[in-house]
C-alpha cells in the first residue's frame, strides 16, 4: 500500500457494530463482563481502548513499523522511553533539541542518576567517543528544533546496532510522510501527534512506533503502569487529523521552499536554516533520507537586535505570534524566549539559538500571502 492510501486506510477496519467509516469515539472508562474476566477484548480504558486502538494502528503503519504507543503528549512518550532505563545509565542526545526533551533530560531523570551527554551529531562518527558500557540510548532529532540540523539516521543506526545500543529518533519535524527511520535502522519512532500529524493544533498527544515485540511488551507495559495515556476524542481528531497528512505535506513543503528562499535573499536576514537550501549543513543527507524538506524555517536577522526582532514577530499578521508548530496556519515563534527558554542561554548559543533566531511553522496558505506578510513584518 502506497503512504497517500496508507494515511486514509492503513490500520483500519469498519467498526464492528454499525459499518462506522470512522472510527467511533469510545468514551467510556471501563466495559460490562458477562463474568469475571469475561470480555471482548476490554477491561479499562487505561489500558485499551477501541479508538485509542485505532490511532495506535494507523501510527505504526504509517511509520512501517509493528506496534503503536499513544501517550497523553510527546512529552510522555519520550519519558516512557526513558523509563526502560534505570540508574547509572547513559544517554547520548543531540545538543539541539526541543527545550521540554532537555528539561525532562536533566530536570527530571538526571536527579535519578542517568548521564546524558549533548552532542552535535551532524558527523554521525563522532558519536563513537561519548559511547560506553553504560550507553543504553542515543536520541536523535532530524531536522532538529529549531536549527534545523539534519543528522544522518542510517549511519548512527549502524553504530548503535553494534554498539548495542538503542536507537530512537524523533521524527515529528519530518513526518513519516517524508522520512521513515525505522526503515533506516532505528528501533524507536517518537511523534508529538500534537504537531504535523494532528495537523490542526486542536489536541495535546503524543507516540511511539516499534517493530520488535519484546520492546512494544515493554512500552506498553509502561504505558499502562504509568498512566499517561491519551483521551478518546483526541485520539479520534488525531486520526482525523492523519487522513490529509499526505495532502498537507505537500503544500507544507511547497510553502516552506518559498518561504526559505524569500528569506535567503532579503538583505536583512543574516542566516537562513531550512534543509532544503543547497548551502545547508548535510544537505546530501537529507535529500538521500527525505522526500522532500518540510515546513520548518529558521532565520537570523543581521546585527543581532532583540528588539528588532521581537517587532518583527509582533508585527506580523498571518503569522501567528504562538508556541507549537505543524498546524494548517502558519507560526511564528521566538525559540530564545519561549519554546527553548528552559535550556540556560550560554547552553542554546552553543548550539546557534541566539536573541536574533525566529522559527516559522509554514502553514497551508497562499504562499503570496505568506510572503507579503513576512515582507511587511521584517520591512
Amino acid at each position: 500500500m502506497k503512504f497517500n492510501t496508507k494515511a486514509i486506510h492503513g490500520g483500519q477496519k469498519l467498526d464492528p457494530a454499525y459499518g462506522s467509516v470512522m472510527p467511533p469515539i469510545y468514551q467510556t472508562s471501563t466495559y460490562a463482563q458477562s463474568t469475571p474476566g469475561g470480555h471482548k477484548g476490554y477491561e479499562y480504558s487505561r489500558t485499551h481502548n477501541p479508538t485509542r486502538d485505532a490511532l495506535e494502528n494507523a501510527l505504526a503503519s504509517l511509520e512501517n513499523g509493528s506496534f503503536g504507543i499513544a501517550f497523553g503528549s510527546g512529552l510522555a512518550a519520550i519519558d516512557a522511553v526513558l523509563k526502560l532505563l534505570k540508574p547509572g545509565d547513559e544517554v547520548v542526545s543531540t545538543n539541539d533539541l526541543y527545550g521540554g526533551s532537555y528539561r525532562l533530560f536533566t530536570k527530571i531523570y538526571k536527579k535519578f542518576g542517568m548521564k546524558f551527554h549533548f552532542i552535535g551529531m551532524e558527523n554521525a562518527s563522532s558519536i563513537e567517543d561519548y559511547i560506553n558500557q553504560n550507553t543504553k540510548l542515543i536520541w536523535v532529532e532530524t531536522p532538529t528544533n529549531p536549527m534545523m540540523n539534519v543528522i544522518d539516521i542510517k549511519t548512527i543506526a549502524e553504530i548503535a546496532k553494534r554498539r548495542n545500543v538503542l536507537l530512537a529518533v524523533d521524527n515529528t519535524f519530518a513526518t513519516p510522510y517524508l522520512q521513515q527511520p525505522l526503515d533506516l535502522g532505528a528501533d524507536i519512532v517518537m511523534h508529538s501527534v500534537t504537531k504535523y500529524l494532528g495537523g490542526h493544533s486542536d489536541l495535546i498527544l503524543g507516540g511511539l512506533v516499534v517493530r520488535d515485540k519484546e520492546l512494544a511488551d515493554q512500552l506498553y507495559f509502561i504505558q499502562n503502569a504509568s498512566g499517561a495515556i491519551c483521551g478518546p476524542q483526541d485520539c479520534f481528531l488525531a486520526l482525523r487529523g492523519i487522513k490529509t497528512l499526505h495532502v498537507r505535506m505537500q503544500r507544507h513543503c511547497e510553502n516552506g521552499k518559498a518561504v526559505a528562499e524569500y528569506l535567503a535573499n532579503h538583505p536583512k536576514i543574516d542566516k537562513v536554516y531550512w534543509p532544503g537550501l543547497q548551502h545547508h549543513p548535510n544537505h546530501d543527507i537529507a535529500k538521500s533520507q527525505m522526500k522532500d524538506f518540510g515546513g520548518m524555517v529558521s532565520f537570523v536577522t543581521k546585527g543581532n537586535n532583540y528588539n528588532e526582532v521581537i517587532k518583527i514577530v509582533e508585527n506580523l499578521k498571518v503569522f501567528t505570534l504562538a508556541e507549537s508548530l505543524g498546524g494548517v496556519e502558519s507560526l511564528a515563534g521566538h525559540p530564545a524566549s519561549m519554546t527553548h527558554a528552559s535550556i540556560p542561554k550560554e547552553e542554546r548559543e552553543k548550539t546557534g539559538i541566539v536573541d536574533s533566531l525566529i522559527r516559522l511553522s509554514v502553514g497551508i496558505e497562499d504562499t503570496a500571502d505568506l510572503i507579503a506578510d513576512l515582507e511587511q513584518a521584517i520591512g
